[in-house]
């Protein structure tokens, strides 16, 4: 019997070298190994669970929270990522030479990273209509519209980064 390699919920490719995806579970292990991550963004407001914590660390692979630290959880669940760590999401995004290959993630790979992604796309200059269909595809019946304000409000002008070492996509 061959070998199958199952993708965490949610996965999908945002750029070479950069993917989104839910939290995965032993199931997808397999299928990360063979991205060869450096880094990943974990934007939830929970802490990964044990399995994955040492998956990560079995695998060199460096893991960062963005988003707990003195964070209310019911809050965080229902209101869009502050500024701040979108910044600092994207700074990490954009800076290819000493994070990537990179991973985004939250719980279920919709809202948090839907909300990076869109930013990410904003300061690509996608158009707005793309940009929210693309969180819409990721998002489902769980679209929030407080997190499409936040996309369209979002001043790109914020985000920091070299310029003489940006993403050729960008």
């Amino acid at each position: 019997m061959g070998s199958y390699y199952i993708p965490p919920v949610n996965f999908g490719l945002v750029e070479d070298n950069l993917y989104r995806s839910g939290q995965p579970n032993e199931l997808n292990y397999p299928f990360l190994e063979k991205l060869h991550l450096k880094k990943i963004l974990y934007l939830s407001p929970d802490a990964p669970p044990p399995s994955f914590q040492t998956f990560v660390n079995d695998q060199g692979i460096d893991l960062q929270q963005l988003g707990s630290a003195g964070e209310d959880r019911q809050s965080a669940m229902w209101s869009p990522l502050s500024e701040e760590i979108v910044l600092q999401a994207l700074q990490q995004i954009l800076d290819t030479e000493r994070h990537y290959p990179l991973c985004l993630m939250d719980s279920v790979g919709r809202n948090r990273v839907g909300i990076v992604v869109g930013c990410l796309r904003k300061l690509q200059r996608w158009n707005l209509t793309s940009i929210f269909e693309e969180y819409r595809r990721y998002a489902g019946s769980k679209v929030r519209v407080l997190n499409e304000q936040f996309i369209e409000l979002f001043d790109t002008d914020l985000v920091t980064y070299d310029h003489a070492r940006k993403p050729v996509w960008l």
